[in-house]
Protein backbone atom coordinates (compact mmCIF):
# COMPACT_ATOMS: atom_id res chain seq x y z
CA UNK A 1 0.00 0.00 0.00
CA UNK A 2 1.35 3.43 -1.11
CA UNK A 3 2.68 5.80 2.02
CA UNK A 4 -0.67 7.58 3.72
CA UNK A 5 -3.43 6.05 1.36
CA UNK A 6 -6.37 5.17 3.66
CA UNK A 7 -8.75 2.63 2.12
CA UNK A 8 -12.43 2.40 4.31
CA UNK A 9 -15.23 -0.09 3.30
CA UNK A 10 -18.47 1.29 4.28
CA UNK A 11 -20.78 -0.67 6.08
CA UNK A 12 -24.10 -0.45 4.72
CA UNK A 13 -27.24 -1.26 6.82
CA UNK A 14 -30.21 -2.70 5.48
CA UNK A 15 -33.94 -3.25 5.68
CA UNK A 16 -37.20 -3.28 4.20
CA UNK A 17 -37.24 0.91 3.67
CA UNK A 18 -34.30 1.25 1.90
CA UNK A 19 -30.27 0.75 2.83
CA UNK A 20 -28.22 3.49 4.56
CA UNK A 21 -24.47 4.21 4.99
CA UNK A 22 -21.74 6.96 6.58
CA UNK A 23 -18.97 8.16 4.00
CA UNK A 24 -17.10 10.56 5.91
CA UNK A 25 -16.84 11.65 9.57
CA UNK A 26 -15.30 13.93 11.51
CA UNK A 27 -14.23 11.89 14.31
CA UNK A 28 -12.76 9.55 11.94
CA UNK A 29 -9.75 12.49 11.49
CA UNK A 30 -9.52 11.09 7.66
CA UNK A 31 -8.77 14.49 6.33
CA UNK A 32 -6.60 16.92 8.43
CA UNK A 33 -9.08 19.89 7.05
CA UNK A 34 -12.62 20.24 5.34
CA UNK A 35 -12.09 22.45 1.85
CA UNK A 36 -14.55 21.03 -0.76
CA UNK A 37 -17.44 17.93 -1.54
CA UNK A 38 -17.33 17.89 -4.74
CA UNK A 39 -19.41 15.23 -7.40
CA UNK A 40 -18.50 14.20 -10.91
CA UNK A 41 -20.42 12.00 -13.45
CA UNK A 42 -18.18 9.78 -16.50
CA UNK A 43 -19.78 7.65 -18.77
CA UNK A 44 -18.48 3.90 -19.29
CA UNK A 45 -15.33 3.34 -20.59
CA UNK A 46 -13.70 7.39 -19.57
CA UNK A 47 -10.34 7.16 -18.34
CA UNK A 48 -9.66 10.40 -16.30
CA UNK A 49 -6.38 10.60 -15.43
CA UNK A 50 -4.18 11.36 -14.19
CA UNK A 51 -3.15 14.71 -11.81
CA UNK A 52 -2.01 15.08 -8.48
CA UNK A 53 -2.12 18.02 -6.11
CA UNK A 54 0.80 19.88 -3.83
CA UNK A 55 -1.00 21.04 -1.38
CA UNK A 56 -4.51 19.16 -0.79
CA UNK A 57 -5.54 15.75 0.06
CA UNK A 58 -8.52 14.13 -1.62
CA UNK A 59 -10.74 11.15 -0.29
CA UNK A 60 -12.71 9.67 -2.89
CA UNK A 61 -16.45 7.34 -3.22
CA UNK A 62 -18.05 6.10 -5.88
CA UNK A 63 -21.51 6.61 -5.36
CA UNK A 64 -22.95 4.99 -8.04
CA UNK A 65 -21.01 2.77 -11.25
CA UNK A 66 -17.96 1.06 -10.63
CA UNK A 67 -14.68 2.37 -11.52
CA UNK A 68 -10.74 1.22 -11.65
CA UNK A 69 -8.90 3.44 -9.54
CA UNK A 70 -4.93 3.58 -9.69
CA UNK A 71 -2.83 5.56 -7.75
CA UNK A 72 0.73 5.80 -8.37
CA UNK A 73 3.79 7.88 -5.62
CA UNK A 74 5.60 10.58 -7.46
CA UNK A 75 6.78 11.80 -3.74
CA UNK A 76 10.77 11.82 -4.19
CA UNK A 77 11.02 10.98 0.08
CA UNK A 78 8.20 8.89 0.14
CA UNK A 79 9.16 4.57 1.07
CA UNK A 80 6.75 3.50 -1.32
CA UNK A 81 8.09 5.98 -3.92
CA UNK A 82 7.58 4.44 -7.60
CA UNK A 83 4.65 1.57 -6.56
CA UNK A 84 1.35 2.06 -8.35
CA UNK A 85 -2.16 0.50 -6.03
CA UNK A 86 -5.63 -0.55 -8.02
CA UNK A 87 -8.30 -0.42 -6.10
CA UNK A 88 -12.12 -1.38 -7.43
CA UNK A 89 -14.56 0.13 -6.21
CA UNK A 90 -17.85 1.21 -6.69
CA UNK A 91 -21.90 0.00 -6.02
CA UNK A 92 -19.87 -3.35 -6.20
CA UNK A 93 -17.28 -2.66 -3.28
CA UNK A 94 -18.49 0.52 -1.64
CA UNK A 95 -14.90 2.03 0.11
CA UNK A 96 -13.86 5.54 0.58
CA UNK A 97 -10.03 5.96 -0.72
CA UNK A 98 -7.60 9.08 1.12
CA UNK A 99 -4.89 9.94 -1.52
CA UNK A 100 -2.34 12.24 -0.05
CA UNK A 101 -0.92 15.18 -1.68
CA UNK A 102 1.72 13.91 -4.01
CA UNK A 103 0.27 10.95 -5.35
CA UNK A 104 -0.90 10.73 -8.55
CA UNK A 105 -4.37 9.05 -9.33
CA UNK A 106 -7.03 8.36 -12.05
CA UNK A 107 -9.98 6.24 -12.79
CA UNK A 108 -11.28 4.24 -15.84
CA UNK A 109 -15.45 3.84 -15.45
CA UNK A 110 -15.82 0.32 -15.49
CA UNK A 111 -19.48 -1.53 -17.05
CA UNK A 112 -22.29 -0.31 -19.25
CA UNK A 113 -23.08 2.36 -16.38
CA UNK A 114 -21.80 5.72 -15.82
CA UNK A 115 -19.92 6.37 -12.68
CA UNK A 116 -20.38 9.28 -9.86
CA UNK A 117 -17.62 10.09 -7.77
CA UNK A 118 -18.03 11.81 -4.57
CA UNK A 119 -15.03 13.59 -3.44
CA UNK A 120 -14.25 15.52 -0.50
CA UNK A 121 -10.78 17.55 -0.52
CA UNK A 122 -8.67 19.46 2.38
CA UNK A 123 -8.81 22.87 0.16
CA UNK A 124 -11.20 24.31 -1.59
CA UNK A 125 -10.68 25.05 -5.77
CA UNK A 126 -8.76 27.92 -6.35
CA UNK A 127 -9.55 28.77 -10.00
CA UNK A 128 -7.08 31.69 -10.37
CA UNK A 129 -4.04 29.04 -8.72
CA UNK A 130 -5.27 25.64 -9.10
CA UNK A 131 -3.56 23.10 -7.10
CA UNK A 132 -4.05 20.53 -10.48
CA UNK A 133 -1.19 18.70 -12.11
CA UNK A 134 -2.31 16.92 -14.95
CA UNK A 135 -0.06 13.60 -16.72
CA UNK A 136 -1.29 11.90 -19.32
CA UNK A 137 -3.58 8.57 -18.93
CA UNK A 138 -0.69 6.73 -21.14
CA UNK A 139 2.74 7.95 -18.90
CA UNK A 140 5.85 6.34 -19.94
CA UNK A 141 6.78 7.04 -15.86
CA UNK A 142 3.28 5.28 -14.19
CA UNK A 143 3.42 3.01 -17.11
CA UNK A 144 0.11 1.52 -16.41
CA UNK A 145 -2.13 -0.67 -18.60
CA UNK A 146 -5.72 0.54 -18.69
CA UNK A 147 -6.93 -2.44 -20.33
CA UNK A 148 -9.02 -5.32 -19.34
CA UNK A 149 -7.16 -8.31 -18.18
CA UNK A 150 -9.29 -11.24 -19.62
CA UNK A 151 -8.38 -13.77 -16.95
Amino acid sequence: MINGVVVKRLEKYCDDRGTFMEIVRDDEELLEHFGQASASMSYPGVIKAFHYHERQDDLWYFSSGNAQVVLYDLRTHSPTEGETNVFYLGEENPCTVLIPKGVAHGYRVLGNKPATILYFTTRSYNRTCPDEHRIPWDDARIGFDWSTQFR
